[in-house]
């Protein structure tokens, strides 16, 4: 399948690695005007990359985010597409998390997607269109053994999300999730073996998946192939749920 979103404005956060950065290039080259939003450019720019404007934000700052998105919306006249995918982990047992662990990863996580979404929806009601896509994770759908903040603020994600869908519905915008099962990303090799083992027997198809295959389902969801979906979490987990 391919896509066209030629002459539409995405932002895409945490676009400096891993499922981000592939969803950005993959806007790219479908002809978006993409802005990859994160702490810091990318140090591995390529020609994939060509196009896309690299913000540096922290998502932590509701003031910044309101000042970033009054400013794109200054300079490119609307915003068509959001993927919030900004995302980190402090993972502990829960009775040896700390608190700022905790906080950490709900104030991004959770509350990082809330302010971007709250921003994004401001000239997206007043255009009357726009498609929305959060990365959730199937964790925040059945919990995860030391991740019980990452999997909170993915619960909440979701939730999020279809809240969202409710009240933007109306003004023609559609929001849904992606929920991915375990990614071979650079973070997720750095894992023990026995872990990525675990994952990869859970699966239906003996093997993880690439931040490609995400960026196929993010790409569906924000196009007009879905244009009457809203509120759904897909998981893209290679049958880990199952």
């Amino acid at each position: 399948m391919t896509f066209d979103f030629d002459g539409g404005v995405a932002v895409v956060t945490g676009a400096a690695a891993g499922i981000g950065r592939a969803v950005a290039r993959r806007l790219g080259r479908a002809g978006a005007r993409v802005v990859g939003v994160d702490l810091n450019e990318p140090r591995d720019l390529g020609d994939e990359d060509a196009g896309i404007r690299w913000q540096r934000l922290d998502l932590r700052d509701g003031v910044a985010v309101e000042a970033f998105v009054d400013g794109l919306v200054a300079t490119e006249g609307r915003i068509d597409f959001l993927v919030n995918n900004a995302g980190i982990t402090r993972d502990h047992a829960l009775w040896k998390m700390e608190d700022g662990d905790w906080d950490a990863v709900l104030d991004v996580n959770l509350s990082g997607a809330f302010r971007m979404l709250r921003a994004v929806a401001r000239p997206m009601r007043a255009a009357g269109n726009g498609s929305i896509v959060q990365i959730a994770s199937i964790n925040g759908l059945r919990g995860k053994f030391g991740q019980a903040n990452y999997s909170a603020s993915k619960a909440g994600v979701i939730a999020l999300t279809r809240t969202a869908a409710r009240e933007l519905g109306p003004r023609g915008i559609r929001v849904n999730a992606v929920a991915p099962g375990m990614i071979e990303t650079a973070m997720t090799k750095e894992l023990p073996a026995a872990i990525r083992q675990r994952a990869i027997d859970e699966t239906c198809l003996g093997r993880l998946a690439e931040p490609d295959v995400i960026a196929d389902a993010v790409l569906f969801l924000l196009s007009a192939a879905a244009r009457h979906i809203t509120g759904t979490v897909l998981p893209v987990d290679g049958g880990q749920l199952v």
